[in-house]
């Protein structure tokens, strides 16, 4: 039988944010025994929590999120597993290699960057994240991937200079997702065969650099996959 996996983080107050991004803050702004209704007060930046990024967050002559077709953000998911890389660590081409040998044979597929460190969700460790170079990027674009996911804050190294990884992806008109989480779920599932659909719709911010999103993934094992 077919699952289903929550891949978002939850928002909360003071949760992580890239650093100089706005906190997040929810609060009640209106209560049933007062006003009738239960309605929350959110101050948040576009870029919090489980998000996407859209090509207009690095440039400014690039597509907004509202100018990508919807089918950026869906689409069966090929898994990169690179856990187990330390702190820090680049992910360069020949740590993609076998996942970018699958994509080339499956087009409109989601690549999924599997670096276990959701983990350290809450944590400072959590900054010290696996990153992306900019020719494993390359290498991404060239196997004709257009949107990637991490569970990590970012797929250039927070804290370094520029988004060379960010600005390969996006120069094609690519999505990126980050803070991703139970990505290590989705790796085994897919190391045992399972067919994986992933959904990562925004919301609908106009012009906008990009958006939270509930990130999903259905899971079909292989006597159901088709």
């Amino acid at each position: 039988m077919e699952s289903w996996l929550d891949l978002s983080v939850p928002v909360v107050t003071g949760m992580p944010v890239y650093p100089g991004d706005p906190r997040v803050e929810v609060s009640r702004a209106l209560r049933v025994a007062e006003h009738g209704v239960n309605v929350l007060r959110l101050h948040m930046g576009s870029q919090s929590g489980t998000h996407v990024d859209a090509p207009y967050h690095v440039d400014e002559a690039w597509p907004t999120l509202d100018d990508l077709p919807l089918e950026r953000f869906a689409g069966p998911a090929v898994v990169a597993d690179v856990r187990g890389l330390p702190a820090r660590a680049p992910i360069s081409p020949d740590l993609l290699a076998p996942a970018l040998a699958r994509l080339r044979l499956r087009p409109g597929a989601i690549l999924l960057l599997a670096t276990g460190w959701s983990a350290y969700w809450g944590t400072d460790h959590y900054l010290a994240h696996p990153w992306l170079t900019p020719e494993a990027a390359q290498a991404v674009v060239d196997a004709g991937v257009r949107t990637v996911g991490a569970d990590a804050l970012s797929v250039d190294p927070t804290g370094g200079d520029g988004l060379p990884a960010h600005r390969v992806l996006c120069g094609t008109g690519g999505v990126i997702a980050e803070n991703l989480t139970r990505l290590d779920r989705v790796a085994d599932a897919h190391a045992a065969g399972h067919s994986i659909e992933v959904f990562l719709f925004p919301l609908r911010l106009a012009a906008a650099d990009g958006a939270p999103v509930r990130a999903t993934a259905r899971v079909t094992p292989p006597s159901q996959a088709s």
